[in-house]
């Protein structure tokens, strides 16, 4: 099986098959117009890899397009289904290229990597960087019907909240999950029986995913007998819950399932909130 993660090293030795497309999936356009990595094209956050709602207490602050507003957007940036798809941010993957690869998974797609390190490991080790803005060969919409991979909604959330034998896990960093600190929504705390594990110790302190067997080890002593495609998984907004979503991947387990709605959209729910 391909791995999800793909190593600088890799990337340049590969890059002179030029058979790959290759995604900044970077939330700071003004950076990639300055400069990216030579050859890729850019996909937007809240344009391309979310339906955005007047009201985040609707499937909060980034809820998933439709299966087919993504087909499409996919088409014009030139990826079918036999497309080999590298893509990076210059967030260690946690600012959508994380997301970019499960809503690619979750359509099916075989062959898509995260670059792991992201754009800054790329450019130490020397891979081209420009500023120039390639032109993405628009094709027919990707073929999309919905999303197979497991997601959960707010109801199903409120019932494994009351329950001891169905984990839920927040990755936001520790101070937003304990109530000390909210940046962006309204109320602070978290959703009751959930356990915090901040995505950024799924990362070593250069910025790079943790050895496969150390995240598998984790992640099953977390677990605690639980199947990993029964754990509910959540952040902010379901951008960063992504980002464990690609560890634990890595580490060999099934995908968890994804609750898109997220802190965003049970904080603005009149639902209980544990500090």
């Amino acid at each position: 099986m391909r791995s999800p993660l793909i190593k600088a090293k890799e990337l340049i030795a590969f890059s002179d098959t030029k058979k790959f497309i290759l995604v900044d999936a970077g939330y700071d356009y003004a950076r990639y117009e300055s400069k990216h990595l030579a050859g890729a094209i850019h996909i937007d956050l809240n344009k391309d890899l979310s339906h955005i709602e007047d009201n985040p207490a609707l499937g909060g602050r980034h809820p998933l397009p439709s299966p087919v507003a993504f087909g499409n957007t996919l088409g014009k940036l030139g990826i079918t289904p036999e497309s080999h798809v590298i893509v990076y941010d210059d967030k260690n993957a946690s600012m959508s290229a994380a997301r970019f690869w499960w809503m690619l998974k979750a359509l099916g797609h075989e062959k898509v990597q995260v670059l792991d390190g992201g754009f800054q490991a790329a450019e130490k080790q020397g891979f081209p960087i420009n500023n120039e803005i390639p032109t993405s060969q628009a094709l027919s919409p990707y073929p999309a019907k919905d999303w197979k991979l497991p997601l959960t909604d707010l109801n199903e959330v409120k019932s494994a909240s009351g329950k001891t034998n169905q984990s839920i896990i927040d990755v936001r960093e520790s101070e937003r999950y304990q109530g000390k600190n909210e940046p962006i929504d309204k109320i602070a705390g978290h959703i009751p029986g959930a356990i915090n594990l901040p995505f950024t110790e799924n990362l070593d302190e250069y910025g790079f995913f943790l050895p496969q067997e150390k995240l598998k080890e984790k992640y099953l002593k977390e677990f605690n007998g639980i199947p990993s495609n029964e754990i509910i998984v959540h952040c902010g907004s379901g951008v960063t819950a992504c980002h464990t979503l690609l560890a634990v991947t890595f580490a060999g387990l099934d995908i968890p399932r994804l609750y898109i709605g997220s802190w965003s959209e049970w904080s603005r729910n009149n639902l209980p909130i544990a500090p």
